[in-house]
């Protein structure tokens, strides 16, 4: 006789009750949800054939120039321009575009979800509760779990896999711009009240910019974490180097999987690089002007 835990709810009868209602909700809404993101896609898939199109020169360019701006540094240029042109000579560039352009709208669309949802959080303690097992949940919930309703709802493609990488990588920036924020200087908050400044005026002029290095750290670490999701999201139709990859497992050739991830490694070390130097430039600001 097997021994196990008592049933002391019906689970089947609420998984039953769970996927019929899912069920329901795509038939019902699923047309009108595809609309809505159609512009979204339009966007990511004009950006995709936009950066294959280009010649391979200007994107080298223009990502080196980025660089530089970023870092002040010739060496980090130089870097990152040698990067960019190890990816061409293995033979991916054209799934490297594809990659980086789902990469930068997924990213994009968690800074335009995270930040305000951080400043909301910062400001309210009782959200923060709310919200802070909730990010959880969405950082440590196995990423094949967020795949299911978003193809369910959309068909496999490119919106299901950017909404999943969106839900995975935007937990990062919205618990640093709360941070960040929270850790601003009462004493600075205080004196920007006593010369007059509204709420909104000290939000936008005191904490905003001096949480900026923090804000930067969340979306360095959001950038990451949604490159990470590019084999997965393979998986669902979302193309670039991740195909690749799972192409290589499933044909077992290592040569196109070796190629494919690392392309993916130098994209990571490319974007990572940019975006460190961002916030280390805000970072020197800072201390200059205290």
């Amino acid at each position: 006789m097997q021994s196990g835990f008592p049933d002391i709810w019906d689970t089947r009868g609420f998984a039953r009750a769970l996927d019929s209602a899912f069920g329901a909700l795509v038939a019902a809404w699923g047309d009108t949800l595809e609309a809505m993101f159609l512009p979204i896609l339009r966007m990511l898939i004009l950006m995709e054939k936009g950066l294959q199109a280009l010649p391979w020169w200007v994107v080298l360019v223009a990502l080196t120039a980025l660089a530089l701006h970023a870092s002040r540094s010739w060496r980090t240029a130089a870097l990152v321009a040698v990067l960019i042109l190890a990816i061409g000579l293995l033979g991916v560039w054209n799934d490297a575009m594809a990659t980086i352009a789902l990469m930068v709208v997924a990213t994009l669309l968690s800074i335009v979800i995270g930040i305000p949802a951080g400043i909301l959080m910062s400001r309210s303690d009782r959200l923060r509760a709310l919200a802070l097992p909730v990010l959880d949940i969405m950082q440590t919930m196995p990423i094949f779990v967020y795949l299911i309703p978003f193809v369910m709802l959309f068909g496999p493609g490119k919106i299901p896999a950017l909404l999943a990488t969106i839900v995975f990588a935007v937990p990062p920036v919205i618990r640093l711009t709360d941070l960040g924020i929270r850790q601003v200087d009462e004493e600075i908050v205080e004196a920007s009240r006593a010369f007059g400044a509204s709420p909104r005026q000290q939000l936008w002029s005191v904490q905003v910019p001096l949480a900026l290095p923090s804000i930067m750290a969340g979306v360095n670490q959001t950038t990451m974490m949604a490159l990470s999701m590019v084999v997965i999201a393979s998986m669902i139709g979302a193309g670039g180097l991740g195909y690749q990859v799972l192409q290589g497992i499933q044909r077992l050739e290592v040569s196109r999987g070796l190629m494919a991830g690392l392309g993916i490694v130098l994209l990571a070390v490319v974007f990572d690089r940019i975006a460190q130097a961002y916030g280390r430039r805000m970072q020197a600001n800072l201390h200059r002007e205290g």
